[in-house]
């Protein structure tokens, strides 16, 4: 057979395509681990840096070991043992019938559709006291479906930080979110009035620092107004009612049972 053989060719290409799926499926298999935790320690960064607690010279773990992790049943407001911390997975939870919610559209806020019965939500705790609740939120913007966290302090009202960690906005625009000088202006904002009404939001322009609404507001996204109004709709949703507000009048009502 000659060695320019059509046949020679296809086996010459078959055997290394098999070779090459080999070695891809190994690295795969191999790095998974490893994968696995570093996708857990950039959360675990995420909600420090969303708390105002993180240092990049001390290890994530053991910045990490001072926050109590607690799983929320959205439902009934109240923390559940129903699941281990280890592997919990929201967003898995969120397609399971059986754990997830259809949101009414006229509910529906954040244009997420459905979500999960059941929220990781992390506490800061000194001395048996709530000083912080870092909760988990997410919404559409423009062009994704933005991951954050917010951190409220013991209040349940007064932001201490609010920080996405995955998005697909566009650079420079709606990724503006990400950018440090944007996200200085949330702590001190507050979340409700003193009637309870959800106030938060992000404005199309600047904020009137002399309004007395300026304490519900935030800048908005300079060319990316879809993002900001995003914004401004996942917070309301999840500070809402069909969010996290019955949990945190609960818990404003009965205090942190430890």
């Amino acid at each position: 057979m000659s060695r320019d053989s059509t046949r020679k060719v296809l086996g010459v290409a078959f055997l290394l395509c098999l070779i090459c799926s080999i070695l891809v499926s190994v690295a795969a298999v191999g790095l998974h681990a490893r994968q696995e935790k570093n996708k857990t320690e950039e959360k675990r960064k995420n909600i420090l840096q969303a708390a105002g607690l993180y240092q990049a010279d001390i290890p994530v773990e053991e910045q990490f070991s001072k926050i109590e992790t607690r799983i929320l049943d959205l439902k009934t407001a109240k923390f559940t043992d129903k699941f281990s911390l280890a592997g919990f997975d929201s967003r898995t939870l969120a397609r399971d019938p059986a754990s997830n919610r259809a949101i009414p559209q006229a509910l529906d806020l954040a244009h997420i559709k459905v979500r999960s019965r059941y929220k990781a939500v992390y506490l800061v705790i000194t001395n048996n006291q709530l000083q912080q609740l870092i909760l988990p939120v997410h919404g559409k913007g423009l062009w994704s479906t933005m991951y954050g966290f917010i951190s409220l302090a013991s209040d349940l009202t007064t932001v201490k930080g609010f920080a996405f960690y995955e998005h697909g906005e566009t650079p420079g625009l709606g990724g503006e979110i990400d950018n440090p000088n944007w996200k200085k202006q949330w702590p001190g904002k507050k979340i409700y009035d003193e009637a309870g009404n959800t106030r938060i939001e992000v404005l199309k322009g600047r904020v009137d620092k002399t309004s007395p609404d300026a304490i519900y507001q935030a800048d908005g996204l300079s060319g990316a107004t879809l993002t900001g109004r995003g914004v401004s709709n996942l917070l309301k949703y999840w500070m809402g009612e069909d969010g996290y507000k019955p949990f945190l009048e609960k818990l404003k009502k009965e205090g942190l049972k430890l």
